[in-house]
């Protein structure tokens, strides 16, 4: 199934994400600021290009580098 915000079909190809890829390649510190910048790049365009399906894209790269820093426990615990 085709969701152009969680998994786009043109970063899903050879059956692994792009963007699992790039982690394999880049250091955390790398990583860290593609996700950044992703974020900004969508928070930036949403008012002009995608609208809401923008501002969903920049909440997935957000939820990425929340969970690569471990606030994805913090969220989770009582």
């Amino acid at each position: 199934m085709h969701d152009p915000v969680n998994h786009p079909n043109h970063y899903t190809s050879k059956g692994k994400e792009f963007l699992d890829t790039a982690k394999d390649l880049l250091s955390e510190e790398e990583f860290k600021g593609a996700l950044k910048f992703n974020i900004y790049k969508y928070l930036h365009r949403y008012e002009l290009k995608n609208g809401v399906e923008d501002l969903l894209k920049a909440e997935f790269y957000l939820q990425r580098l929340i969970k690569l820093k471990g606030g994805d426990n913090i969220r989770n615990s009582p």
